[in-house]
Parts: structure tokens; C-alpha cells; sequence
């Protein structure tokens, strides 16, 4: 099956590319090995220059790299800016700290000395989405390489020239050919990559169904995953918060990639308190929102990534207004060319409805009304995800039993969830096990190899 990069603001093709073989996935695996072979072997040091000039080349390359985002996925050029940027620092984290992460730790031991030694597994599998092409790839792939593992690309089939781009840096940085490679290749090729003995690890970023697909594939195994699947983040709204801030984060936190991301904010749980003026603030901040052509500095949402995406997002929606939620505004895909879809806000969310069960991946907010926190954050935990969540508060009390009661992967306080490579970040329940960034992130590809000296 060709792959094929379609502009979602237009519906133009912008280049089409055909699939590797099986012998050339074969060829690119036995290159993976032999390049494991030499690149576990170099200095720390030369891994971090490495990934300096990684950082450049995103850098020095960024309004190129952001216009291919955005042509290719509808992102707002603005935010894939801030994308290329974000890959960039991530490569300069791992470079400043990655010798601090994998240094040898010393252990208490009946011997005369013990330690833990970080040590590279092999060639890594990274199945990745297309919602974030390059900063899902980077936040994995810099840790990996950096601890002398080398990387497998499968990325999502809508995006090969992002997919492709990522080799190019890679390889204009100085990787040794091997290091970083990608693979053109279908879901269906997947588990034959991840069955060969060469694979020693994978990662996924996605949906539950490609999370579950590889888990099941990796465990026969006997390789090690780390998951970071959907999302139905819960925002929560007390009364000592500053209701301006929250209004204005929430409206930003639902729309970041155009609705599109597993850690966007999806619930919004406001106590009774304060919901009649939230409400009518974020309503009319929602209508506010500029739609339009991404590549356009002042516009606010793009396009979503795909048809399928639209039509999938007007489905659940129609069936949840149907079972009785209300449409606030918009809610609504848009006429015209391009994969539009108005930004809206539904509220009297009816627990057989899609919206209450199912992530909604676009500009859709939907609107909880409560009358306590403890009544927030048994909302909160009615899913079966556990991303990310964010609690607006200054009372000290709510603030230490959201941190500790609330089942997510991550708790923000009077702020927005975002990822950040100084932080681990993963989810928990179906959102997937493990963690990625910071010191954990690097920690999950290595083999922590007990060492002992009598």
C-alpha cells in the first residue's frame, strides 16, 4: 500500500512513497545490529556531542522542519515551532545529564563492593503516532541512543516525510548510518519487525488497540514495552482558584494540536461555586477561537489530522447530544475543503454517551458540574484512562488529596499537563505503563546489571 502525505487543510496530496520490502526491513535490521555493535562501544561523551548537534540541526533548520508539521499533520505552524524547539532541548537535556543518569551506583553488599551498571539493550522498536511526528520520536529516541541503544522508526503511515526528515537530522548530526533508521512500513509489518530476535525492546505511543497489539506480540517474547496510550484528562476547578487563569489555561489545554493530544485536558469538573461564571466564560472564550489555515500566524485551530478523524469526532458527539448531553457551541465539523471541525463545548454529559466513556480526540470540551472535591475526584477516576490531570487550587488540604487520590501518571497544579524531559511521563490504567523523559524514561531501554566484587 502506498504511503501517502496529504495536506488535511487542503485535502492535497503532497507526496506519496512506496512501502519498504521485507528484504529491505531484513537489510535495515542487520544494519541496526551492526551499528548496536559499534555505537554501545563509543564514550558518553561523543553520544552527548552527538546529540548536541542534533540539537542544532533542529534548530538551525527549524522553520523548515515546522512548515513539513504543519503541512503534513494541520498543526498550527506556531505550534510545530514550538515542536522542533522542544525536540531540540530534549537532545541537550540527555547530552548535559545523560553520564549522571547511567553512571554505576554504588550498593550496600556482603561483597566488597557492589553497583548497578545502565548497560544498552540493542536495536529499539518505536511505533509512534502522527498527532506530534517529531517531539513523540525525540522524547524516545535521545535517552535511547544517548544509553548506546540504537532506534527502529514505524511511524504513523500519514506522515512519512516527517518519518523520513527524522532519519535526515539523525544523519546530518553524525549518527553513524544505523543508528537511527526509519521503516515505510504498514501495522501489519509490526509484529513480524518485533518477532525478530534482532528487536530487543519496543515502544509505542498511541491508541489502546496498538498498545495492546504490540504488548501482546512483545510478551511472547519475552521483550520489554513501555505504553503511553489515550487519555481523557480531567481539569478540575475549585473556588480559591483564580478563575481568569483557569478559564484562559482551560480553553488552551483543550486545543493543543487542534484537540488532538492524549494529554489535553478533556474533562472539566467545576465546583458549584463557581460554575455559572466558568461556564459562561468558557463558552464564549470557545467561540472566540480563530479556525482557520494553520500556516496563518493568527489562527488559533487547524485542521484536524484526517477525515476519518472528523468523522469519527461528529459521530461521537452527535450520539452523545442524542442521549441527552447539550451542545454549549460549536461541537460541529465545519463545511468547505480541508478536515475543519468548530471548537465546542458540551455539558449534562450522560454516562451511556460516548463522551463519557470514550476519548474524544479533537477540539470538543466536555463540562462537569460538582458540588465538592471529593465529588471531583471520583469524576475524575470514572474512566478506565490515567494520563494526566490538572487540579486548580490554593488550598494546601485539596491540593495533597488531588495529588494523592486522583489515578493518573501525573498531577499539575495551576497549570496545564505538559510533558517536559526533565520530568518522567506516563499513565497508568489503559493509558499505558512506563515512563518516558527524565531519568526513568532512559532507565526503561538499559539492562540495570547487578555487578558484585568479593
Amino acid at each position: 500500500m502506498t504511503l501517502r502525505s496529504i495536506n488535511p487543510a487542503t485535502g492535497e496530496t503532497l507526496d506519496s512513497y512506496e512501502p519498504h520490502s521485507h528484504a529491505q526491513v531484513d537489510s535495515a535490521l542487520a544494519r541496526a545490529v551492526l551499528a548496536f555493535e559499534r555505537h554501545r562501544l563509543t564514550s558518553l561523551q561523543d553520544r552527548a556531542a552527538l546529540l548536541e548537534a542534533a540539537a542544532g540541526v533542529l534548530e538551525s533548520g527549524k522553520a523548515k522542519w515546522a512548515e513539513l508539521l504543519t503541512a503534513e499533520v494541520g498543526k498550527t505552524l506556531k505550534s510545530s515551532i514550538g515542536e522542533v524547539e522542544k525536540c531540540a532541548l530534549t537532545c541537550r537535556h540527555y547530552a548535559a545529564h545523560g553520564a549522571e543518569y547511567l553512571a554505576d551506583e554504588p550498593m550496600p553488599s556482603s561483597g566488597s563492593r557492589a553497583f548497578v551498571r545502565s548497560l544498552p539493550l540493542g536495536p529499539i522498536l518505536a511505533v509512534m503516532p502522527w498527532n506530534f511526528p517529531f517531539w513523540q520520536v525525540f522524547r524516545f529516541a535521545a535517552p535511547a541512543v544517548m544509553a548506546g541503544n540504537v532506534a527502529l522508526l514505524k511511524h504513523a503511515s500519514n506522515v512519512p516525510a516527517c518519518a523520513l526528515a527524522i532519519e535526515e537530522i539523525f544523519r546530518l548530526a553524525g549518527f553513524e548510518e544505523g543508528v537511527f533508521q526509519t521503516l515505510l512500513v504498514g501495522s501489519d509489518d509490526v509484529e513480524r519487525i518485533l518477532a525478530d530476535p534482532r528487536v530487543r525492546a519496543a515502544t509505542v505511543t498511541g491508541s489502546e488497540g496498538a498498545g495492546a497489539a504490540v504488548a501482546s506480540v512483545a510478551g511472547k517474547h519475552h521483550k520489554k514495552t513501555v505504553l503511553e496510550l489515550g487519555g481523557s484528562d480531567p481539569f478540575i476547578v475549585m473556588p480559591s482558584a483564580d478563575q481568569e487563569s483557569a478559564v484562559k489555561a482551560a480553553i488552551g489545554a483543550r486545543i493543543i494540536n487542534n484537540g488532538q493530544s492524549c494529554i489535553a485536558a478533556k474533562r472539566f469538573i467545576v465546583h458549584d461555586d463557581v460554575y455559572p461564571r466558568f461556564e459562561e466564560a468558557f463558552v464564549a472564550g470557545f467561540e472566540a477561537l480563530r479556525v482557520g489555515d494553520p500556516m496563518q500566524d493568527d489562527t488559533e485551530v487547524g485542521p484536524l489530522a484526517m477525515p476519518q478523524i472528523k468523522s469519527d469526532l461528529t459521530t461521537q458527539v452527535d450520539e452523545s447530544v442524542a442521549k441527552g448531553a447539550r451542545r454549549l457551541c460549536g461541537a460541529r465539523p465545519m463545511s468547505g475543503p480541508g478536515n475543519y471541525f468548530r471548537p465546542g463545548v458540551l455539558s449534562s454529559i450522560q454516562k451511556d454517551s460516548p463522551a463519557w466513556s470514550e476519548e474524544l480526540f479533537g477540539p470538543v470540551a466536555m463540562l462537569f458540574r460538582v458540588d465538592s472535591l471529593q465529588h471531583a475526584i471520583e469524576l475524575a477516576n470514572a474512566t478506565r484512562f490515567g494520563l494526566g490531570s490538572s487540579v486548580w487550587t490554593r488550598d494546601e488540604r485539596e491540593m495533597e488529596l488531588a495529588a494523592t487520590r486522583i489515578e493518573a501518571g501525573c498531577t499539575f497544579f495551576n497549570t496545564i499537563v505538559a510533558s517536559d524531559p526533565r520530568l518522567p511521563f506516563g499513565g497508568i490504567k489503559s493509558s499505558g505503563y512506563g515512563r518516558e523523559l527524565a531519568r526513568d524514561g532512559m532507565l526503561e531501554f538499559v539492562n540495570r546489571k547487578t555487578v558484585v566484587i568479593q
